[in-house]
This record gives structure tokens, C-alpha cells and sequence, in this order.
């Protein structure tokens, strides 16, 4: 296998993590409302004269933001903000031109094995889809409301994981000396659930964040003086609609799910172990997946405790990212040696 392609595509994912951390810290800095536009070529060049810093300023005065939240905000605070977004979107677009122009280069070359073209096409689509994202996930924080929708939040976030999870499962594939055939077993339906379950806890950390619920109750165990609050589903109708829509909720959720995860961790290890013995790389990623989840519950209670502090919430953001590698790598050893 093509030593050039597997650099440039461990790279890609590496990038596309950093841009989620760098999304993360806009969102916490509440910076992402600040360009009110989308424009994917002309939008690379900042504001180069005071009299386009005031119109762009002006535009975002116009915003439910600045006229709820930043009312009086100078244009010096103004552009720090600009700046950590401008800054969030050059990197999308330099993270979009590091995948292209190699891809297609490669393909010309025919360097790129055929067997995983059509991946490489779809995190192409992928990266597409959530460029597209962002900005829908923006506008709906400029019509009146200061805030984007959660859930366009959620699904930003899960079209990137998406394509992090697609690039690391391709480079366990191009690391194989020669394809293997698919092995159907306990261990590979144990972490498939074990990966759901991962990708739910996830969907909710991000609606816990674009709900700004995190902010909520800043105790552990108990929110609002109680393990159990109390109305978890009287905030909306229908009652179902709580466990997306109703911040309380959507907190009380993120912050027990991943216990749940806890208790069942044990089985996933007996389910592996039957079907992968006591192969190291399947022990390795094992003991990886459990420290992470026990360092990510103890960073999730700490970003509690201590208000969402920025750099406690950009970790706990950068140890979801590694569970997800971990659990991706996991379920590729299951499915490559399970017997």
C-alpha cells in the first residue's frame, strides 16, 4: 500500500479533529454568529479597511445576537470575535483543500487502490455536507433567536466524527497486508452496540452544548438538589419531545449515559476476549477504550463542577474524538480476527 497515500489520509483526519476542537472553542467563546454571511471564496479575505470593519460590523448589529445578548459591544470587541470565526472557517477551507488536491491527484496517478475509492468519495461528500451544515447551523441563529439550532449543532458535529471514524476505518484496511475476510461474531455486535451507544452520548453532548444546558446546574450528582429532578418530561409536549428539545433533560441524559456505558463495559470485554483471545492489539485497544472512558466521565463531572471552564470542555471534547477512534479501531480488529 502507498505509503504517501495513508500519510496524507491519517493527516486528514488528524486536521479534521483539530477543526472540531477549534469549533468547539468558537462555540464556547460564542464567536460563531459573528460573520452573518457564507461565502466560500470572497469570505477568505477579511475586512482589510476600517470602513469595511464598520460594515461588517453593522451587519452584525442586525443580528438577534448583538441586539439580546452584545447590545453596546465596541468594534475592537467586535473584531475578537470576527477573528476566532474567521479563523474556524479558513481552517474548514484549508482542511477542504488539503483532502482534494491530493485526492485528485492520487487518482490520476492511479494511486488510489480501487477497493477504497468509493470511502474516499464519500468523505469527500461528507466534508460537503457538513461545509453545508455549518452554514445552515449559523442561519439559524440569525433570524430571532441568539443561538443556532441544537440539533443543527448535533449534526455538524456528527458529519465531521463521521468522517474521522471513515478515515480511520480505511487506514486499518490499507494496513492490512491483504483483505481478510468479514468475521461475524458476539464481539463485532458487542462494539457495534458499544459505538451506537458512543454516537448517542455524543449526539447529546452536543445538544447538551447547543442548548447551553451544561450551564444549568453546575453540582454533581445531584442537579437542582436531586439525583432524579423533578419534570424531566413536563418542560414540552408531547413528553417525548423532552429528550431533544428540553435542556434540563437533555443534561440529565448526557451526564448518566455514559455510566450506563460503565456497567456494560465489562461484557464487551468478555465478548471480545471469547471471540479475539488474548490477541495483544485487541487487549491494547481494550485497555485504551477503558481508560478513555474513565478519564472522559471524570472530565465530564470536572466541566461540571467547575462551570465549563474552556479548557476542561475542549479536553472533554478531544477524549470523545479518541473513545470514537478507539471504538472504530476496535470494532475493526473484531471484525478482521473474531472468530
Amino acid at each position: 500500500m502507498d505509503r504517501s497515500v495513508r500519510r496524507w489520509l491519517a493527516g486528514f483526519a488528524v486536521l479534521v479533529a483539530v477543526m472540531v476542537l477549534v469549533g468547539g472553542f468558537v462555540r464556547l467563546t460564542r464567536s460563531g454568529l459573528s460573520i452573518v454571511e457564507w461565502n466560500p471564496v470572497s469570505g477568505a479575505i477579511p475586512p482589510l479597511s476600517e470602513r469595511a470593519w464598520q460594515e461588517e460590523f453593522a451587519k452584525y448589529q442586525q443580528t438577534p445576537e448583538y441586539q439580546k445578548v452584545n447590545r453596546g459591544m465596541t468594534l475592537e470587541e467586535y473584531r475578537y470575535i470576527f477573528w476566532i470565526e474567521w479563523i474556524h472557517r479558513q481552517l474548514a477551507r484549508a482542511v477542504g483543500l488539503y483532502f482534494a488536491v491530493p485526492f485528485l491527484w492520487f487518482w490520476v496517478k492511479g494511486r488510489l487502490p480501487r477497493e477504497h475509492r468509493g470511502k474516499l468519495v464519500g468523505m469527500g461528500l461528507l466534508f460537503i455536507g457538513q461545509a453545508v451544515m455549518g452554514w445552515l447551523m449559523v442561519a439559524s441563529g440569525l433570524i430571532d433567536q441568539p443561538a443556532v439550532s441544537h440539533l443543527r449543532l448535533t449534526a455538524h458535529l456528527l458529519l465531521a466524527l463521521a468522517m474521522i471514524a471513515l478515515a480511520v476505518w480505511t487506514l486499518a484496511e490499507m494496513a492490512l497486508s491483504r483483505p481478510r475476510p468479514r468475521q461475524r461474531n458476539r464481539a463485532t455486535l458487542g462494539v457495534a452496540v458499544a459505538l451506537a451507544l458512543l454516537v448517542i452520548q455524543i449526539s447529546y453532548g452536543g445538544m447538551t452544548a447547543g442548548l447551553k444546558a451544561g450551564h444549568l446546574s453546575d453540582t454533581w450528582p445531584l442537579m437542582f438538589g436531586a439525583l432524579l429532578p423533578s419534570g424531566l418530561f413536563s418542560f414540552v409536549q408531547p413528553a417525548w419531545l423532552n429528550v431533544v428539545e428540553a435542556p434540563v433533560t437533555v443534561l440529565f441524559v448526557h451526564r448518566w449515559l455514559p455510566f450506563l456505558g460503565l456497567a456494560l463495559l465489562p461484557l464487551l470485554w468478555r465478548a471480545v476476549r471469547r471471540a479475539c483471545g488474548y490477541v495483544p492489539v485487541v487487549t491494547r485497544w481494550l485497555w485504551t477504550l477503558t481508560g478513555l472512558l474513565l478519564l472522559q466521565i471524570l472530565l465530564g463531572i470536572a466541566v461540571v463542577i467547575f462551570h465549563v471552564a474552556l479548557p476542561l470542555a475542549l479536553m472533554h471534547q478531544a477524549i470523545a474524538i479518541g473513545l470514537l477512534v478507539a471504538m472504530v479501531r476496535l470494532l475493526h480488529v473484531t471484525v478482521a480476527i473474531g472468530r
